[in-house]
């Protein structure tokens, strides 16, 4: 009996995930993490995560305390609502999305 060969998956056209702070494309190659809403260290074990650019992540955990972040800042929109972090994400969103400068 003739074998019949497996019709090809279709594949639905990729896009990039989109920085949720930044509004930025997350091309493939650039630095990304996954950002915790409410820390591990704070009970957020297994709990929601979100995909951000490196850069992104890293100035969330250099203005935020581990405390901070899970008793008011637990959601996406109250870290685009934190006022120096809202300057942040409003000044790289002008940056191509590859972009990957210092956090200081």
């Amino acid at each position: 009996m003739p074998r019949r060969s497996a019709a090809p998956p279709i594949r639905e056209p990729e896009t990039e995930p989109t920085c949720p702070l930044c509004l930025r494309p997350i091309p493939p190659g650039v630095p990304q993490s996954r950002h915790h809403l409410v820390p591990k260290l704070r009970g957020g074990k297994g709990g929601e995560t979100v995909l951000l650019h490196q850069v992104c992540h890293s100035t969330i955990h250099r203005t935020l305390s581990e405390t901070e972040l899970a008793r008011n800042y637990a959601t996406v929109e109250a870290l685009r609502g934190h006022p120096e972090l809202r300057r942040f994400f409003d000044w790289v969103a002008k940056r191509p999305p590859g972009w990957k400068g210092k956090v200081r």
